[in-house]
């Protein structure tokens, strides 16, 4: 008999080893593939869980529409002449002359509206005189001329044959003008003074009061020292 051979029993004993390690291998390789699992899957939901921040936008960032601009002040205004109710009128601001007309109860049917510029914007105290057809001699007013001009017409111009200045304002060629007195025809007639710096000397004198000396131009905007030396022998108070 060989050395090597095994008696039944340890036979026996040596196959229930055998068997018994492996199944501590299948064992842990189960396990140990089973953990792994865990850990994959736990990751994977961690991934997809995880919330998405919404984007954050500043207070009025990327807004495309602009600021409200502020409405312009309202206006009050003077009609008289040939309209159907003379008296105050109250308009936005930037209206016209023919918005004027209409809050006034329109023009009369005497009316020559052929020496009133409709389209002019009217300024916040002055007087607005509609002339009536023929009509020559234009009533003066008696304000002591914090007005917007004694005899002003609804165009902007004394309304008299000619375009004919009120008394004493002077505004002809070569005249030479009263601050306190004229009115926008008149200023007009001065060197360098169109029709929207002859309103702003209206404005001037009717938040004032009047001029107290020619000086007082350079108060205006829009006249310099250089534009007031062209005025200074043209003006008087």
């Amino acid at each position: 008999m060989s050395r090597f051979t095994l008696s039944p029993r340890a036979a026996v004993i040596l196959a229930a080893v055998v068997v018994a390690v492996a199944l501590v291998v299948v064992v842990l390789g189960a396990r140990g593939s089973g953990a792994a699992g865990t850990v994959s899957v736990s990751g994977a939901a961690g991934v997809s869980a995880a919330p998405t921040a919404p984007p954050t936008t500043e207070p009025g960032a990327g807004s495309g529409s602009p600021a409200p601009s502020a409405s312009p002040a309202p206006v009050v205004v003077h009609v008289v002449g040939a309209v159907g109710r003379a008296g105050l009128v109250t308009l936005p601001g930037g209206s016209r002359v023919a918005d004027a007309l209409d809050a006034a109860g329109g023009a009369g049917p005497d009316a020559d509206l052929a020496r009133v510029n409709l389209a002019r914007a009217v300024v916040d105290g002055e007087r607005l005189y509609v002339p009536r057809t023929g009509e020559t001699e234009i009533p003066a007013t008696v304000d002591g001329g914090s007005g917007a001009g004694a005899g002003t017409g609804a165009g902007g111009s004394a309304p008299g044959a000619g375009g004919a200045s009120a008394p004493g304002a002077g505004g002809g060629p070569g005249d030479v003008i009263d601050l306190n007195a004229a009115d926008q025809t008149a200023l007009e007639t001065l060197p360098g003074i169109g029709p929207a710096l002859a309103q702003r000397i209206l404005a001037w004198r009717q938040e004032h009061g009047r001029f107290a000396s020619v000086q007082d131009l350079l108060e205006v905007n829009g006249i310099g020292d250089a534009r007031f030396a062209e005025l200074e022998d043209r003006v008087r108070v």
